[in-house]
């Protein structure tokens, strides 16, 4: 069969992603911290950007201007530049001025004669103390050798948050000049340091240092802990008690000391800033019905510089180069304004549809969340459902029942004995409203759970009662179960 080359005309349609739908899709999926950033980002970056509001007639009049659909009009009243009143501005000392308008105390400002006798302002400002910093602070008070403090210094930085030192002393000595036995030497003091149980290799090791310091080396938990650590780990207290020939009240007594031990010794040296949650929305009850508001705290209005409008207006104002600057920076304005602006009424369309199609939650609690997925959002404001997975990522809503991700309306359903389907998050509360209130000395299986629903006519299998009480961080029986 003979090759031969030809040429054929094809019609096709397609879709592109342009650099500007990559932009409202990119805002779309931000949470709100990153929307913040973002936007604070393009700025610095855009001089057509400024804070304000950006009127919708300003808008489509950029929008026009940049599709060369007519000029951009200018304003029928001007704006006038405001400018402050720079008599005076050089006769103040800036280099103090944050110092002298310090701390809003007559106390403070009067405890001084001096300007110069006024700590700065940084001296004021203090940071949490590390647990690295902690030890280095001991370490700097106590007596060692050149080498062995060289030594020490190695092994606190190679410790990690919780004070567990996981790097072998053989691969210290390997990055270093020092001898192996130095190494040993720095450990065991530096194993002596505050907080009790810091520079332990493992879990092991910590809970035997932390009982060494409470002179409880010869103990019955310190034997059980060095021998039996895989059955205290299991809970076998009678295979404990068999093996050293102990009574089990013994070995629960130390079971009781072992467990008031701190596996993680520099957990409270390292504890990081709470990060709140601030909500994208708010729903309020107004009478019987919801209301649903935005959260516009902290997002700054934008609009078009009125200079650069009235440069790109005047062609004559500005070269060729400088025109297609202003254009393009416009262009990218203009974009992101309509983009914040789509995205902000995208996610309320969403909550509106999620309160008409949650109602009963929001009237009485979790225990009558409706299955839901992204298809019922989707057909109910007319959009795409890909549209409403990316609205709904790392979005928060406050509602009467509190704060919610807009994800957590989403779940699968679990069928009832009467036939009608009650959402998967439901059944979650109710698994651990049963856990809650079990003897803590005889809890419940995961299959008396099962029965337990059963109760409140939910078919469920006792696989799936496992695996939503895992997702919520329960144990099992056996982990729940409390002897002492």
């Amino acid at each position: 069969m003979a090759l031969d080359l030809r040429l054929q005309v094809k019609l096709s349609q397609q879709l592109v992603m342009t650099p500007q739908l990559q932009q409202a899709i990119k805002l779309l999926q931000l949470s709100r911290m990153e929307l913040v950033d973002a936007v604070a980002e393009e700025l610095a970056e855009n001089p057509l950007l400024e804070e304000g509001t950006e009127t919708k007639d300003e808008i489509d009049e950029g929008v026009a201007k940049l599709e060369g659909e007519a000029d951009l009009q200018a304003d029928a009243a001007p704006e006038q530049e405001i400018k402050a009143e720079s008599e005076g501005m050089n006769d103040i000392d800036w280099q103090t001025y944050l110092e002298g308008y310090s701390l809003n105390s007559s106390d403070t400002r009067n405890s001084y004669e001096d300007h110069e006798d006024r700590p700065s302002y940084e001296s004021l400002l203090t940071r949490q103390e590390s647990l690295k910093d902690h030890l280095m602070w001991q370490l700097n008070l106590s007596s060692f050798a050149t080498d062995e403090r060289l030594a020490a210094a190695e092994i606190i930085g190679n410790l990690d948050d919780v004070g567990y030192l996981h790097a072998s002393l053989e691969e210290m000595v390997e990055n270093s000049e020092l001898e192996l036995e130095i190494f040993e030497s720095a450990l065991k003091r530096v194993q002596k340091f505050d907080p009790a149980g810091v520079a332990g290799k493992n879990l092991q090791e910590c809970l035997l240092l932390q009982l060494d310091r409470l002179e409880l080396s010869d103990s019955l938990a310190a034997n059980i802990l060095r021998d039996f650590i895989v059955e205290l780990e299991g809970r076998k207290y009678p295979v404990i008690a068999k093996a050293l020939k102990v009574s089990l009240d013994d070995v629960l007594k130390a079971a009781k000391m072992i467990a008031s031990l701190d596996p993680r010794p520099g957990r409270s040296y390292n504890e990081e800033d709470v990060h709140y949650i601030s909500p994208d929305i708010f729903v309020h009850k107004v009478g019987n019905e919801y209301v649903v508001t935005q959260n516009d705290d902290g997002l700054p209005n934008l609009r078009i510089n009125s200079f650069y409008r009235k440069a790109l207006s005047d062609s004559k104002a500005v070269d060729k180069k400088a025109g297609e600057y202003i254009q393009e920076k416009m262009r990218s304005a203009v974009w992101l304004i309509k983009s914040i602006h789509q995205r902000q009424r995208t996610i309320y369309k969403v909550t509106k549809s999620i309160v008409k199609l949650q109602r009963d939650f929001f009237d009485y609690g979790i225990e009558h969340l409706k299955p839901l997925v992204l298809r019922d959002v989707a057909d109910d404001i007319e959009m795409h459902e890909s549209t409403v997975s990316r609205v709904t990522t790392n979005k928060y809503v406050q509602t009467p029942q509190g704060l919610f991700e807009l994800k957590y309306f989403f779940n699968s359903g679990i069928n009832t004995a009467d036939g009608d389907a009650i959402a998967s998050e439901s059944v979650k509360s109710r698994i651990k409203e049963i856990i809650a209130v079990e003897n803590p000395k005889k809890p419940y299986s995961d299959q008396k759970i099962v029965a337990l629903l059963a109760e409140h006519n939910i078919d469920i299998a006792r696989r799936t009662v496992t695996k939503y009480r895992e997702m919520l961080g329960l144990g099992s029986s056996t982990e729940r179960k409390i002897l002492f």
